[in-house]
């Protein structure tokens, strides 16, 4: 049995939640982090040592970081379908899983914490406006390439459209004003007809 410690309401944690529930993986959700604490017992700092969320034990194997456990979950389980055969094609989505984090990751948290996560009478206008404008330019580039093929890991669905669907989702839903990027609107309304996303992903905003 596959076990995920974290708190849902975080991006990297509803990554692997999501790329479980696509493959069909039987799991063990164990609440962890934030509010529910738990992340700096000595036991979970054993499996991880950072402390943070999420990390996962699938058998006698233990994984943190959010983007290796997609890419290991897909690889193992879904290897053809989440996880593309082909090296190149699976370096594609390797690509954008990557691209999440380094281009998309700094300038989101300052929109997403400064709006859903700060009382208003605290909000940093300033570094939110600034972040708008960076996670835009970020998704700008995200939509030309959705341009030429209908996924971020290519011809269909997979493990290269997780991080930034898990994204896509609070980009999409926080009232804010956003680009018109046709399609990157249109790869989001897809990543709302499936089911796991669905369960996963488009849960409120907390």
């Amino acid at each position: 049995m596959l076990t995920i410690w974290g708190r849902n309401n975080s991006t990297n944690v509803k990554k692997v939640l999501w790329c479980a529930e696509e493959i069909g993986l039987p799991y063990e959700w164990i609440p962890a982090g934030g509010s529910f604490g738990g992340t700096g017992d000595a036991a979970y700092r054993a499996m991880n040592p950072t402390g943070l969320v999420p990390t996962i034990r699938d058998g006698d194997f233990v994984l943190w970081e959010s983007n290796a456990i997609v890419r290991y979950l897909a690889s193992r389980y879904a290897s053809g379908t989440l996880a593309p055969e082909w090296p190149t094609e699976r370096a594609g989505a390797d690509r954008w899983m990557d691209f999440a984090s380094t281009s998309l990751a700094a300038p989101f948290r300052d929109v997403f914490w400064g709006l859903i996560r700060t009382p208003p009478e605290k909000r940093d206008m300033t570094a939110i406006h600034s972040g708008q404008e960076k996670c835009a330019s970020v998704f700008a580039i995200a939509d030309r390439a959705l341009s030429t093929q209908p996924w971020f890991s290519g011809a269909a669905f997979g493990m290269g459209d997780i991080p930034l669907g898990c994204f896509a989702y609070a980009w999409f839903e926080m009232p804010i004003e956003r680009p018109d990027l046709p399609h990157l609107a249109a790869w989001y309304s897809r990543l709302t007809e499936r089911e796991a996303f669905r369960k996963t992903v488009m849960i409120g905003l907390s």
